[in-house]
């Protein structure tokens, strides 16, 4: 075999070394600058072709751009960027400054937002993204809430909102509609009587004369029905597609979900003026920045991009493209923004806006806000009252944390347990009957080890990181405080055992719900299950599949459409009364009607999986036992009562306590459903742990402290379901 040409196979290599030598330095030259955004639909679309447009000006750089769910957004980010694997800019609304700071997610803008800039922004979109002097974001969108107007029913939009409530309507529609129960909507009538939300050092400020009156001029719109009560987003925006709301009061992203309505005129305006004081309804702005992440910061090219994409050829192609209204003064010349009515309203609205704070307590405000909200538009406490209240749970849920403790008693006492396990698993391995049943039992400890790991990893390592994270307290830099969370929670925070919110009344309600629900299952299943057992049952099969159906669909879609039925005014439920001529009912207005919807909604849902069991257990029972019953002379009752019922008890048991463990922990139908009201009183254990992590100051090791109390209640209850359950099976095998 001829050996090869030396000579050739160099010359093949040259074209490559070439090509090599020539794409290096650009290579080693590009820089990948990351963008996270939570964007959808057109301005997602918009972003990403100005990324395009961008690496097309500035071949060096890449950009990186990708799209988390909104729901998602702010956990990956705090996840991601305190270890090195988040973006190096990120797009996301300004009231996240103060925490981010705290956090250390966010550097100053820097030359991303030079000195020279200023000018060319609105001044309230520079105001919001500065904090403390500094500036932290580019200004991209600005985003706030404006009047919707249907032309076919309003033809001249009054001056004022009172002017706007007396236009007369038919029967059936609304004159005006909102979310009349969020504080984000009520704060345009809070500025109008001159009050705040937070003052200028994030103090709660929902209080005070101009609070109670902005209440009660709210209340008044709902009792008059100017305005619709329990009103959802989805339900501003049927009535406004289908005619029967003369005006809404909603933000930007209505108008992109009202699309090409069949049959619908309408246009925006900003909000009017309100007669009784004479001053504008201001709603709050929300201004959209691009952040730079210290990673970022100390790159040119990051800083570079974020500049360039706050920069008036972006806003542009923003605005026009995705309906953004940019802050950037100079792009509103434009004779395409000029000619847009529906931009220029936000744009307009967006100037007399009311930046929303900063501040840390910001995400804390909102809850005892709405509570007290809540409270006086159904007239259970005046409206001072209501905002006295609100003020009380604000400052409770900010309060300073615990103070730090040694870990040193901890670390013994850890210690001293680890020596007692190594002293009696040291005892155990001396023993010659354990060494032996150990070396047979080799073989079957590898066929679980698989199994074993995957417990560990699953369920003990994220049990006890959960327990560790109870020892821990405070928000930005967090400090072991020992058992400090469980006393604050088993003494009710210092207030009354069986106060509002304290763990003691949730635990009680937690045992009502559970006892109520799975009774019902157990009652419902069984009966349903033994009528679908008889032979002489036509279409078996049918009902079978009828009713397995709502345990097939998933938990939340069921909740959300039940929740929906309940609605006071709208819902199916109040209709069916209705048509029976009983008055309709506000099923969340009271703990009684609440907590009944919850667990029809969760009935529902959970019995049947005890029919299936039912079902299952009564194919095991002989049938001569039944027979020999029967010859004895026992009647239907009393052969289900001392016969059937005692040989189903060790089958039903078993699911009535996994059963009893789904129902204590079941947090979608609660947080869907009631979502805890009226003012928290049908919230359970899990979801009040929900709120203690996500609605009041991400109090983590507080939250923490509630799961572990969950599952010790848990194991303790099974624990003794268990013994009863192997008391049967031994009364059984007697």
């Amino acid at each position: 075999m001829r050996p090869p040409d030396s000579r050739k196979a160099l010359g093949g290599l040259l074209p490559l070394l070439a090509a090599l030598v020539v794409l290096w330095p650009a290579r080693a030259l590009a820089e990948t600058v990351t963008l996270w955004h939570s964007y959808r639909g057109t301005e997602e679309a918009a972003l990403v072709d100005l990324a395009k447009a961008y690496e097309r000006a500035h071949p060096g750089t890449t950009v990186e751009v990708l799209g988390i769910p909104f729901e998602a957004y702010a956990a990956k980010l705090e996840a991601a960027i305190p270890r090195a694997h988040g973006p190096d800019v990120f797009i996301q609304a300004q009231q996240w400054i103060g925490a981010y700071v705290a956090e250390g997610l966010i550097a100053p803008a820097g030359d991303a937002f030079p000195d020279g800039d200023i000018a060319a922004f609105d001044p309230v979109s520079v105001h919001a993204v500065t904090s403390s002097g500094t500036r932290y974001a580019v200004p991209l969108a600005d985003k706030c809430v404006a009047l919707y107007v249907n032309d076919a029913l309003v033809p001249s939009t009054p001056e004022t909102l009172e002017g706007l409530l007396a236009l007369p309507m038919r029967p059936g529609v609304y004159p005006l509609a909102y979310q009349v129960n969020n504080a984000y909507y009520h704060a345009p009538l809070l500025h109008a009587f001159g009050g705040r939300l937070l003052d200028d050092e994030g103090h709660f400020a929902f209080t005070g004369e101009a609070a109670a009156r902005s209440l009660e001029f709210a209340r008044g719109l709902v009792v008059s029905g100017k305005v619709p009560d329990e009103a959802s987003g989805a339900l501003v925006k049927e009535l406004f597609v289908s005619g029967r709301a003369a005006a809404v009061i909603d933000g930007p992203w209505l108008a992109a979900d009202l699309g090409d309505a069949p049959g619908l005129r309408y246009h925006v305006e900003p909000l009017p003026l309100l007669a009784e004081t004479g001053a504008p309804l201001r709603p709050l702005l929300t201004v959209e920045g691009v952040f730079v992440t210290p990673a970022g910061a100390a790159r040119p090219s990051a800083r570079a991009f974020a500049r360039w994409l706050g920069g008036e050829e972006s806003s542009l192609a923003r605005a026009t493209r995705a309906g953004q209204v940019v802050p950037r003064v100079a792009v509103w010349q434009d004779g395409a923004l000029v000619r847009d009515a529906r931009l220029q309203a936000f744009h307009s609205a967006a100037a007399r806006a009311e930046p929303m704070s900063s501040s840390t307590a910001m995400q804390s405000a909102w809850e005892p806000a709405n509570q007290a909200i809540k409270k006086v538009l159904r007239g259970d406490v005046p409206a001072r009252e209501a905002l006295l209240e609100a003020r009380r749970r604000f400052l409770d849920t900010t309060r300073a944390p615990p103070p730090a403790a040694s870990p040193w008693p901890a670390f013994l006492l850890l210690g001293l347990l680890t020596l007692a396990g190594a002293a009696a698993l040291l005892r155990r391995v001396r023993a010659p009957a354990f060494r032996e049943e150990l070396r047979r039992s080799i073989s079957a400890y590898a066929y679980v080890a698989h199994a074993v790991l995957a417990v560990v990893l699953l369920v003990v390592l994220p049990l006890a990181a959960g327990a560790a994270t109870s020892l821990f307290a405070g928000r930005e830099t967090p400090r072991y405080v020992g058992l400090a969370n469980y006393a604050a929670i088993l003494t009710a925070r210092g207030g009354p055992l069986l106060g509002h919110g304290s763990f003691y009344l949730t635990l009680l309600v937690t045992i009502l719900w559970t006892v109520a629900n799975v009774t019902l299952h157990v009652a419902i299943g069984l009966a349903l299950g033994i009528a679908l057992s008889k032979p002489v049952l036509r279409l078996r099969p049918v009902y079978r599949v009828l009713l397995i159906l709502p345990w097939a669909v998933p938990s939340y879609v069921t909740a959300l459409a039940w929740k929906g039925m309940f609605h006071r005014q709208f819902g199916a439920v109040n209709a069916l009364l209705a048509a029976l001529g009983v008055p309709p009912v506000s099923w969340f207005s009271h703990f009684s009607t609440a907590f009944a919807a919850n667990v029809a909604t969760n009935v529902w849902l959970g019995f049947p999986f005890m029919m299936v069991v039912t079902m299952g257990a009564l194919t095991s029972i002989p049938k001569d036992v039944l027979e020999a019953a029967e010859v004895d002379g026992a009647t239907r009752w009393q052969g289900f009562r001392l016969v059937t019922l005692p040989l189903l008890a060790p089958a039903l048991l078993p699911a009535v306590i996994l059963g009893a463990v789904w129902t204590f922990n079941m947090f979608n139908v609660v947080f869907l459903v009631s979502g805890g009201e009226p003012d928290g009183t049908t919230d359970i254990l899990v979801s009040e742990a929900y709120r203690w992590a996500f609605t009041r100051d991400k109090q983590f090791g507080y939250a923490a402290a509630y799961a572990v109390l969950i599952f010790l209640l848990l194991a303790m209850t099974s624990r003794a379901f268990g013994r009863r359950q192997g008391g049967l099976e031994k009364e059984e095998a007697t």
